[in-house]
């Protein structure tokens, strides 16, 4: 990983030397940083379709911006790899989210230069526009600028910004359009790049101005607004942009994003220009790297691969995925009742939906990025007798919480949620850690909320909860699944639990992933002589109040394990039982303590958090010799 071989990339520190390279230079640049971020991410893994694809315009914004005073906001931030590079953090690259390295995505406390972090999307407006109304009220100078996706454009918060920036009209503030869709042709966007070279030149921009205010001195709000109509009227007929005019931007579009130096000179006359700005930009997702070219989807984010082939290094699953179980039992499922329907915001590969949405496509809803909408619509849905069942990544479910509670859980419609990525999560970092689901879903009323143990009762928690009609939320976590898979469906009786081995020492209640921690923490405490019982804690709301009270009297010692924080977790509703009906039983709680999760490997977040089999035993052990019980562990 040497930048010993990088003509160019080796010999510059930062943004700053950006100025001081030809041309010539200025190209070699850009195929080093490209040649660079495939050399990094074919070892680590990571985001590299949409970085490959800013390249140009990266270095466009650093030649046009300043980072230390003017605000350049990437949204989501899994396309600032080449920012990174050109930010100080070259060498750094090498550990990119890595344990203890540099973050996948933007992180304010790992750069200055990283001037809002965000791990979800279409935060990037709303975020700039603030900063760019606070330096107004400091009467600070600088520009701030939003670089946000097409798909990012798809979301609400987006066009709030919007609406907010074109009501309140800030000068330096410009929101560049980063749009990656192949359906746009080349000639077009050759022509409107031809096009922007003129409108946002002084020669067009200074008359422009002069027109409309000559206009309303004549004719006072008559002449601004003849002139406005003037204005789009012209511009209708040549850019898609009228609907960012109406929102009180001025369009700039469209752009070709991998000419660099027509790219330039593009921002440096918007720099000259007043109002917020829109340009637009048209760039190639995988940009260089012709298996990311050929298969954007897949290189959005992956896992390490073998950088000649663009082929996958991950070693053979002997057990699908946990989506992989969902959407296949999903289709069975919808192959007998059509009425299942199914949602997602964005997230049909990753959800494993892609099965789904080829065999049922009339009843296959992608609503794009937008959680809060594909909440209310699977509720408008579900009023029709139909039976949506909606798939959310734990981390963006969060998004659409007010839904869950004011449109689905208020009203008792029967939606299912089906909560993939829940757990830590590992190399994405704290932005995507699936670990607050439980600790707010079970303060909502009416919802159940499960956890299966296995693939086969994922398969079973998923036909109880559709056929339940209630609201219904199956969580269950990233990677490989585990057990055997039956060709059935069984319902599984609501709130109730199972005793899967029996002890008279301690008592270990479970959820989901945390059954097979706890059998292994069973095994090793054997040897010391301990005796545990294991439950599968399947229903973490409600509880199995008869199995609880059971246990309760059995055992003076409960531990509980979840992957989700401890604060208002499943360990805290068991605190909250004893507590309220009078037991005193001796409570150890596992699960994620109060503080945001770094990025790396699960195995190591888990050993810096004690969670592993081992490490838990080791601390049941010693508190059960020692008697050092605490109420709340």
């Amino acid at each position: 990983m040497s930048l010993e071989n990088y003509k160019v990339l080796n010999k510059i520190k930062d943004y700053k030397d950006l100025k001081h390279l030809s041309k010539e230079e200025i190209k070699t640049l850009a195929d080093e940083i490209r040649k660079y971020i495939i050399e990094i991410t074919s070892k680590n893994g990571g985001h590299i379709g949409p970085s490959l694809g800013v390249v140009e315009l990266t270095i466009a914004l650093l030649r046009a911006f300043d980072p230390s005073k003017d605000r350049i906001v990437w949204d989501i931030g899994h396309q600032a790899y080449p920012y990174k590079i050109l930010t100080g953090r070259k060498e750094e690259f090498k550990t990119l989210r890595k344990y203890k390295g540099i973050s996948g995505f933007l992180k304010r406390e790992e750069s200055p230069y990283d001037h809002f972090g965000a791990g979800h999307s279409s935060t990037s407006i709303s975020a700039s526009l603030g900063m760019r109304v606070g330096k107004d009220l400091k009467k600070e100078d600088g520009y701030a600028i939003a670089i946000i996706g097409d798909g990012a454009m798809t979301a609400g918060q987006a066009f709030e910004g919007l609406n907010n920036a074109g009501w309140l009209d800030p000068d330096k503030f410009i929101v560049i359009l980063n749009d990656n869709q192949m359906s746009i042709s080349p000639n077009v966007g050759a022509i409107y790049t031809y096009f922007n070279k003129i409108i946002t030149n002084q020669v067009f921009q200074k008359p422009r101005q002069k027109l409309k205010v000559i206009l309303k001195k004549l004719l006072g709000d008559t002449g601004a607004n003849l002139a406005r109509k003037l204005e789009e009227y012209i511009k209708g007929l040549f850019a898609p942009g009228i609907i960012f005019e109406e929102l009180g931007f001025t369009y700039i579009g469209t752009i070709d994003g991998h000419s660099l130096f027509d790219l330039e000179k593009t921002l440096e006359n918007a720099k000259k220009m007043r109002g917020p700005i829109l340009i637009h930009v048209i760039t190639q997702k995988g940009k260089g790297y012709k298996p990311a070219e050929e298969n954007a989807t897949a290189f959005h984010g992956i896992s390490p691969f073998d950088k000649i082939t663009g082929l996958p290094l991950k070693k053979a699953s002997q057990n699908p995925s946990w989506s992989k179980v969902f959407g296949s039992a999903l289709c069975q499922l919808a192959e007998k009742d059509e009425k299942i329907v199914a949602i997602t915001p964005a997230m049909r590969e990753g959800s494993g939906l892609y099965e789904f949405s080829q065999k049922f496509p009339e009843r296959f809803f992608d609503v794009g990025i937008a959680e809060q909408h594909a909440a209310t619509f699977a509720g408008g849905l579900a009023v029709e007798g139909l039976k949506p069942v909606l798939s959310y990544y734990s981390t963006f479910l969060q998004r659409a919480y007010d839904q869950v509670i004011h449109d689905i859980a208020l009203q008792k419609l029967p939606v299912v949620f089906a909560i993939d990525r829940a757990g830590l999560v590992g190399e994405d970092g704290p932005t995507h850690h699936g670990v607050f689901d439980i600790a707010f879903l079970r303060a909502v009323p009416n919802i159940i909320i499960t956890a299966p143990k296995d693939a086969q009762e994922l398969r079973n928690l998923l036909y109880t909860g559709i056929e339940s009609q209630l609201p219904f939320a199956v969580r269950y976590p990233r990677g490989e699944s585990s057990g055997k898979i039956e060709d059935k469906f069984e319902k599984i009786p609501i709130g109730s639990w199972e005793i899967l081995e029996e002890g008279k020492d301690i008592a270990f209640l479970a959820v989901g992933k945390y059954v097979n921690k706890a059998l292994k923490v069973r095994e090793i405490l054997k040897t010391k002589g301990l005796s545990l019982t294991v439950v599968n804690a399947r229903f973490i709301k409600p509880f199995d109040e008869k199995l609880l009270i059971k246990i309760l009297k059995e055992h003076e010692i409960i531990i509980t394990g979840e992957d989700g924080v401890l604060n208002g977790g499943f360990g805290s509703g068991v605190a909250e039982f004893m507590l309220d009906n009078g037991y005193t039983n001796k409570l150890l709680r596992f699960g994620i303590p109060d503080k945001f999760i770094t990025h790396g490997k699960v195995h190591l977040l888990e050993e810096e958090l004690g969670l592993l089999p081992e490490q838990m035993a080791d601390k049941i052990e010693n508190i059960f010799l020692k008697k050092t019980y605490k109420t709340v562990g």
